[in-house]
């Protein structure tokens, strides 16, 4: 490859710093000089509009949209999501080559040391379906309020007192270097969403040269997980208003998966685990279709199985 790569991403300081993990990841891979990978920040939509819930302005695609017509235009050569915010189904002429080791999957809890502990009444700030969900499950009483903006937006608005509490995911604050902040929650209590803690590059389809780089920094283990948890939520057809949270390990070569779907006001959940092959997109569409049909009236209207 005669000339450097150039690296699709947002423009906010943990899209950055992952971005630049990437890079360094790769010109490592390849014996590459620094800077051989070009980073190339662009606004989205999502970073630009702060003042509603994504669900009210498109969804997950104001992350991905502008991202993918400058790859389509071969203004970048591959860009690098964060999976959890990447839609589950993606335009055919972009490819998913790669997937680095996955980060820890947890959410963290800022503002308060329990969930137990947050005080009675307090304004809880996420703009996450699955998050406003999972807590109004566990604490009805709490006072959920709309909290966007990037990590350090939303850190400072805890800490003005303008949310009591939120939560973030742990592996973005840890590429942060904010190691320290907020107390991680067992995945045992707060199950995290499909593809959280992962990140993935994508590179056009007809790519093959791209393709064959990116791979040889991909981890197959998060490759195979995050796989199945986003067949599972490509069978559901939800849309942003559709709290879902799922995760599959891998364990003694099989990926073991629990998924949870709430209703919108957290007081219906069903669950299910599941074992399966890697590489089985099938199994975790049936576990999708299994759970539609025998969730309550208040969970399955938020899904259209597909």
């Amino acid at each position: 490859m005669n000339g450097g790569l150039k690296l699709g991403t947002r423009g906010s300081p943990l899209a950055l710093a992952q971005a630049r993990k990437v890079a360094a990841a790769l010109e490592t891979a390849q014996r590459w000089p620094a800077g051989f990978v070009e980073i190339v920040p662009i606004k989205t939509t999502g970073d630009k509009v702060q003042d509603r819930p994504l669900a009210e302005i498109g969804g997950k695609a104001l992350w991905t949209k502008e991202l993918d017509l400058a790859l389509l235009a071969g203004e970048v050569d591959f860009c690098v999501h964060s999976m959890k915010d990447v839609e589950s189904e993606r335009p055919l002429e972009i490819h998913l080559a790669a997937m680095r080791p996955r980060g820890d999957v947890r959410d963290r809890l800022i503002g308060a040391p329990s969930i137990e502990a947050i005080a009675q009444g307090a304004k809880f700030g996420t703009s996450s379906p699955r998050r406003a969900a999972q807590m109004r499950s566990m604490r009805p009483d709490l006072n959920i309020v709309p909290l966007r903006g990037n990590v350090e937006t939303r850190l400072a608005k805890v800490e003005s007192g303008e949310v009591d509490s939120t939560l973030l995911a742990a592996a973005a604050l840890k590429r942060l270097g904010l190691t320290d902040v907020g107390v991680p929650i067992p995945v045992e209590v707060l199950l995290p969403a499909p593809g959280q803690g992962a990140l993935g590059l994508e590179c056009r389809t007809d790519d093959t040269m791209t393709q064959s780089v990116l791979t040889t920094v991909n981890n197959d283990i998060t490759y195979w997980a995050v796989s199945a948890e986003r067949a599972f939520t490509r069978a559901l057809n939800g849309s942003c208003h559709s709290p879902v949270a799922a995760l599959a390990l891998l364990d003694d070569g099989e990926l073991h998966m629990r998924a949870q779907l709430f209703s919108e006001d957290g007081s219906e959940m069903i669950e299910e685990k599941a074992v399966f092959e890697c590489d089985d997109d099938e199994c975790p569409r049936e576990m999708a279709l299994r759970m539609l049909e025998r969730a309550p009236p208040s969970i399955r209207s938020l899904f259209t199985a597909a």
